[in-house]
C-alpha cells in the first residue's frame, strides 16, 4: 500500500523511513537499500536493436539505390558483380552501425557526467553524491538553483519556494512548510510539506527525507511524458545531408543521360548493351555518392566532444560545436573563472582601523596585522564583533579533511566569500561549530541578488564564553536574540543609525561617520576587494514575523570585511590568445567597479580607452544607447542577473555571436538567450546547468578559449574531408562520364568504385578529421555564421583537382589500352591504380587548405600515415591477389607498366600545392 507522506509529520517520516535527522543514514545501509530500491533512475526509452540499427543505415535513397543495381544486376546475370555490391553495402552499414554504437556510447557518457548530484547527510557528514545513488531515508540539503533529486518530505524549510510547473502546471514558484500536516487526499499541486523529483528550487533552503525514487516518484509516474530525446540534426548536417541528396539525385540524371547515349551510340538495342550501359550507370551513381561522408562526420563530431571533455568543456549541444567556431564576444563571470574561487580575507576594517590578514586559500594559518605589526586578534574588539557576525550571518561550513600527505585540511562547502570569513575566524582561534552552538540559528532571510543582503537571527542559547562573546556585556543586560545583516556595504550602511566603536559600545551614525565607512570601502575596492558590511540589532524578544521591515531597521554597523580571489594563471595567456583570434572578452560582475577594474587591468582584459559600466548606468539607457556603449565597454559592474539579458541582447543586436557564463538561477535567461550558453560545472546551479550549451568542468576561462579553438579544429576538419572525398567523387564522375562518352564504355567497374570510396577514400577522410588545426587556427577572424561549408576558394580547389584526377586516370586507362590494345582489363587496372594511389596522395595535400605540406609536416598525423598503409595494402590486394582479381576483374601490373602509373600519381598532389600558394595569396590579403 502506498504511503502518504505529506499526511505524515516529518518525525513520524523519519521513524518511517529509520532514518536519524542528526547523522542520516550509515554507509552499510545505504549499501542494502541500494540493493533493494535499486538506482534513482528513470527507464529510459529501449535502445534500437543492431537489426534495427542495421535497417536504419540500409534506409536511405543512396543505399537503396545501390541495392537495386544490385538486383538488376543478379537479373543480368552478373552474380559476382551483385555479390561484391550487396556485401560491401552490408559492410558499410556494419561500420556505420558500429560509429553510430561508438556515439551514442559517448554521448551516454557526457550525460552521466551532466548528471545531477545531491548533497546528503550521511555517517554524520554532509557529502556530494551523484542524485541517482540517493536511496530512501536519505537527508537531502536544498539550496535556491537545486533540482530535486527525489520526492522528498520536506523536514525543514527556511523561506523555502519551489517551481513545479514540470510536474503541476502552475506556473507561480509554490512556497513551502516543513511543519504542515495535510489530509491523505488533498491533490498534489497543494501538498506544500513534500518536494518532488523533477522541480526546482528558486528560493530559501532546506532539507528533505527521500520517501521516493526512480519510477516511483511523481515524475516517474509520467516518464514517458518526460522523456526527451534530442535527435535533430545540426545545421551542419543538415547541409551535408542536402549535399548528399543533392548529388544523388544529380547522379540519377547524369546515368539516365549516359544511359540513353550509350545505347543510342551503340546503334542496336541487345540486352548485352543494355547490360553495359546499365554496370555503367550504376559505375556513374556509385562515383557520385560519398558513401562514407555520413560516417566521418558523426566520428568526427563524436572524437571532437570528446577532445573538448579532455579540454574541461562539457557539449550537451552537438549545434554548440559548430557555432563556437563562430563566436566573437565571450561574455564570462569573474569569480570563479577569470579568477581561482578560493576566497581570502586579507583586510577587516572597523572603528577607523584597518586589519591585515595573511594566510590565503583554505588554510587556518595566519596572522593578523595592525600598521605592519603582528596583533592579538583579542585586543580588538570592534574587529573581532565583525568577524564573528561574518560567522553566524553564514551559509558555508569549514570541513575537516585529511590530505594526501597525511596532514589536516580544510575543505569548504558553500559560497566562497562566506567561507574565507570562516577561514578568517578560524585563524583567530574561533570555529563556526562553537558560534553557532553559542548563538543557534532561529530565522533568517536568505541572501537574494536583488536585496543584496541576508539577514539571521541567533538566539543566546547559554552564556556565551569569553573567547567567542561579542555581544553579551554585564549578565543581567544579556539579550535574548541577536539580528545579524550581511551584504554589501552601502546597503547595510542605509539600514544603520549607529557604528561600533568597541564591544558593546557604539555611536550614532552621522554624515561624518558614513563618509569615513564610505571612504574605507573605496580604499579597500580599489586594491580588487571584494568588501561586505556587517551590522547587528539586539532586541529582548523574538520577531512575530520575519520580516525585512521589521528586523533592517535601528542596525548598528559593525564593520567591513575585504576579500579576494587571485586571477588564475592560465587566464591572461588565454585573453592573448582570444583577442588574437577576433575574440572580445566582456567580463560582467555584481563587484563594485573599483574591484571589477582592478581585475580587469591585472590580468589585461580592460583595454585602454575602454569603458566600465555600472547596472545603475545600464538602468538609465534605452535599448539603442546600450547597442552603442557595449561597442567600447570592457567590464560591467554591480549588474543584476537582468541586466545580463539586456548586455546580450545589445551585443546580438550588433550582429555579434555571443557566449555567456553563469552559475546562478537567474543566469539562465541570460544562459539560454546566448548563442552559446555556458555553465558552471562546479558551482553551477542544476538549472544553469540545465540551460548551458557548453558546461564547465572546472570552471576556466581559459577553458571556454580552449573549447573555441576545438570547435574550430572540428569544423575545418569537416571542411576538410568534405573537400577531399568531393573532389574525388567529382572526379571519378568526370572520368567515367568522358570515357563513357568517348569510347562507349566506362574505365571503372562499379564494384572497384565501391571499393575506393567506402575503403580508400574512406580512411583517409577519417583521418582528416584526426587534424590537430592549422598553426594559425586561432589567429583568423571567426568564421561568419552563414558561410556555407564549401565557400569560393574550396570551390576552386575542387574544380582543379576534378581536373588534374580525371586527366591522370584517364591517360592511364589510354595508356593501358595502347598496350594491351585487345584487354580492357589492363586499362581498367592502370586506371583503377593511379585513381586509387593519387587519391590517396591527394588526401596528404588536404590536411590544410591553405599551409603547404612541408609547413605542417608531412608525416605530422599518424593517422594519416596508418591510413595510407591500410589503403594502399587493399589495393595492391586487389590487384595482386588472385581470388581477388575474378571478383574486381583486374590484371597484375609488371614493371614497366607501374613504371608508366607512377608519375602519374603524383601530379594532383603537386597541382594542389601549387593552388594552395596562389589560395594561400588572396587568403592573406582578404
Amino acid at each position: 500500500m502506498e504511503i502518504s507522506w505529506h499526511a505524515l509529520t516529518a518525525d513520524q517520516a523519519l521513524e518511517k523511513l529509520e532514518s536519524p535527522i542528526s547523522h542520516g543514514l550509515t554507509s552499510e545501509e545505504v549499501a542494502k537499500r541500494q540493493e533493494i530500491y535499486g538506482a534513482n533512475q528513470l527507464k529510459e526509452k529501449p535502445r534500437p536493436t543492431f537489426l534495427q540499427m542495421i535497417f536504419a543505415q540500409l534506409n536511405n535513397f543512396i543505399i537503396i539505390l545501390l541495392i537495386v543495381s544490385a538486383v538488376i544486376s543478379l537479373a543480368l546475370g552478373d552474380v559476382v558483380e551483385a555479390v561484391a555490391i550487396m556485401a560491401i553495402v552490408l559492410l558499410n552499414a556494419i561500420l556505420g552501425v558500429v560509429q553510430e554504437s561508438r556515439a551514442e556510447e559517448a554521448l551516454a557518457a557526457l550525460k552521466r557526467m551532466a548528471a545531477p548530484e545531491a548533497q546528503v547527510l550521511r555517517d554524520g557528514k554532509r557529502v556530494t553524491v551523484p542524485a541517482h545513488e540517493l536511496v530512501p531515508g536519505d537527508i537531502v540539503f536544498l539550496e535556491a538553483g537545486n533540482f530535486i533529486p527525489a520526492d522528498l518530505r520536506l523536514i525543514e524549510a527556511v523561506n523555502m519556494r519551489i517551481d513545479e510547473a514540470a510536474l503541476t502546471g502552475e506556473s507561480v514558484p509554490v512556497e513551502k512548510n516543513a511543519t504542515l500536516h495535510l489530509e491523505k487526499d488533498i491533490p498534489l499541486g497543494d501538498r506544500k510539506n513534500t518536494a518532488f523529483m523533477g522541480t526546482t528550487v528558486t528560493y530559501g533552503r532546506g532539507r528533505g527525507l527521500v520517501t521516493s525514487i526512480g519510477m516511483n516518484t511523481q515524475l516517474g509516474m509520467i516518464a514517458d511524458m518526460l522523456q526527451s530525446v534530442d535527435e535533430e540534426q545540426t545545421p551542419l548536417q543538415q547541409r551535408l545531408e542536402d549535399l548528399g541528396k543533392l548529388l544523388g539525385y544529380g547522379a540519377l540524371a547524369v546515368c539516365a543521360l549516359v544511359f540513353v547515349a550509350g545505347v543510342l551510340r551503340a546503334g542496336e538495342f541487345s540486352w548485352d548493351v543494355v547490360r553495359e550501359m546499365f554496370m555503367v550507370a550504376v559505375s556513374l551513381a556509385i562515383a557520385a555518392v560519398p558513401e562514407g561522408l555520413p560516417a566521418v562526420v558523426t566520428i568526427s563530431l563524436a572524437l571532437g566532444m570528446r577532445e573538448m571533455v579532455r579540454r574541461h568543456a562539457l557539449i550537451r549541444r552537438l549545434a554548440s560545436v559548430e557555432t563556437l567556431g563562430s563566436a566573437t564576444v565571450i561574455c564570462t563571470d569573474k569569480t570563479g573563472t577569470l579568477t581561482q574561487n578560493e576566497m581570502t580575507v586579507t583586510r577587516i576594517w572597523a572603528n577607523g582601523d584597518f586589519m591585515e590578514v595573511t594566510g590565503s586559500g583554505y588554510s587556518v594559518h595566519g596572522d593578523f596585522l595592525v600598521n605592519g605589526q603582528t596583533i592579538k586578534v583579542d585586543d580588538y574588539p570592534a574587529h573581532t564583533n565583525t568577524l564573528w557576525l561574518g560567522v553566524l550571518n553564514n551559509d558555508a561550513e569549514l570541513e575537516q579533511v585529511t590530505g594526501e600527505d597525511g596532514n589536516n585540511n580544510y575543505r569548504m562547502i558553500g559560497d566562497p566569500t562566506e567561507g574565507s570569513i570562516l577561514v578568517a575566524a578560524a585563524k583567530a582561534g574561533a570555529f563556526a561549530s562553537k558560534m553557532n552552538q553559542a548563538y543557534p540559528r532561529e530565522q533568517e532571510i536568505p541572501f537574494d541578488s536583488s536585496r543584496k543582503r541576508m539577514v539571521t537571527i541567533h538566539a543566546v542559547k547559554e552564556p556565551a564564553h569569553d573567547d567567542i562573546s561579542p555581544f553579551h556585556g554585564k549578565e543581567e543586560e544579556r539579550r535574548l536574540y541577536t539580528i545579524a545583516v550581511k551584504g554589501a556595504p552601502d546597503v547595510v550602511l542605509g539600514l544603520c543609525n549607529r557604528y561600533a566603536v568597541g564591544e558593546s559600545e557604539s555611536k550614532p551614525l552621522d554624515d561624518e561617520a558614513r563618509q569615513m565607512i564610505l571612504a574605507a570601502n573605496d580604499n579597500m575596492t580599489k586594491d580588487a576587494l571584494r568588501v561586505l558590511g556587517l551590522a547587528y540589532r539586539i532586541v529582548d524578544v523574538m520577531p512575530e514575523e520575519v520580516k525585512s521591515e521589521e528586523l533592517e531597521k535601528d542596525l548598528i554597523f559593525a564593520g567591513m570585511v575585504g576579500m579576494i580571489d587571485p586571477a588564475r594563471a592560465e587566464v591572461k595567456p588565454a585573453l592573448l590568445e582570444a583577442r588574437g583570434a577576433g575574440i572580445r572578452t566582456i567580463m560582467i560582475t555584481g563587484d563594485y567597479p573599483n574591484t571589477a577594474k582592478a581585475i580587469a587591468e591585472n590580468i589585461g582584459l580592460l583595454q585602454p580607452g575602454r569603458q566600465v559600466l555600472t547596472g545603475n548606468e545600464l538602468n538609465e539607457m534605452d535599448d539603442a544607447t546600450l547597442r552603442e556603449r557595449v561597442k567600447v565597454t570592457d567590464v560591467f559592474a554591480r549588474v543584476s542577473p537582468e541586466h545580463k539579458m539586456r548586455i546580450v541582447d545589445a551585443l546580438r543586436g550588433n550582429g555579434e555571436v555571443v557566449a555567456m557564463t553563469g552559475d546562478g538561477v537567474n543566469d539562465a535567461p541570460a544562459i539560454k538567450r546566448a548563442d552559446i550558453g555556458v555553465s558552471m560545472g562546479i558551482t553551477g546551479t542544476d538549472v544553469a546547468k540545465e540551460t548551458a550549451d557548453m558546461v564547465l568542468t572546472d570552471d576556466n576561462y581559459a577553458s571556454i578559449v580552449s573549447a573555441i579553438e576545438q570547435g574550430r579544429i572540428i569544423y575545418s576538419n569537416i571542411r576538410k574531408f568534405v573537400y577531399f572525398l568531393l573532389s574525388c567523387n567529382l572526379a571519378e564522375i568526370a572520368t567515367i562520364f568522358i570515357a563513357t562518352m568517348v569510347s562507349g564504355f566506362s574505365p571503372l567497374a562499379a564494384i572497384q568504385l565501391l571499393w575506393l570510396n567506402l575503403l580508400t577514400d574512406g580512411a583517409p577522410a577519417l583521418a582528416l578529421a584526426m587534424e590537430k588545426g592549422d598553426p594559425d587556427i586561432m589567429k583568423q577572424n571567426p568564421r561568419p555564421t552563414d558561410e556555407n561549408i564549401i565557400n569560393k576558394p574550396m570551390w576552386i580547389g575542387i574544380v582543379i583537382q576534378t581536373i588534374a584526377i580525371t586527366a591522370v586516370t584517364l591517360t592511364a586507362f589510354y595508356l593501358g589500352l595502347s598496350m594491351s590494345p585487345g584487354d580492357r582489363r589492363l586499362a581498367e587496372t592502370m586506371a583503377f591504380v593511379t585513381l586509387s594511389l593519387s587519391e590517396l596522395l591527394r588526401a596528404y595535400t588536404a590536411r590544410s587548405e591553405y599551409y603547404p605540406l612541408f609547413k605542417i609536416g608531412i608525416f605530422s598525423n599518424k593517422w594519416m600515415n596508418y591510413a595510407f598503409l591500410v589503403s594502399f595494402v587493399l589495393v595492391i590486394m586487389v590487384v595482386y591477389v588472385p581470388f581477388l582479381q575474378g571478383v574486381f576483374d583486374t590484371v597484375p601490373l609488371n614493371p614497366l607498366e607501374l613504371a608508366e602509373a607512377i608519375p602519374l600519381l603524383f601530379v594532383p598532389s603537386v597541382v594542389a600545392e601549387i593552388t594552395k600558394v596562389f589560395l594561400r595569396r588572396n587568403y592573406s590579403n582578404a
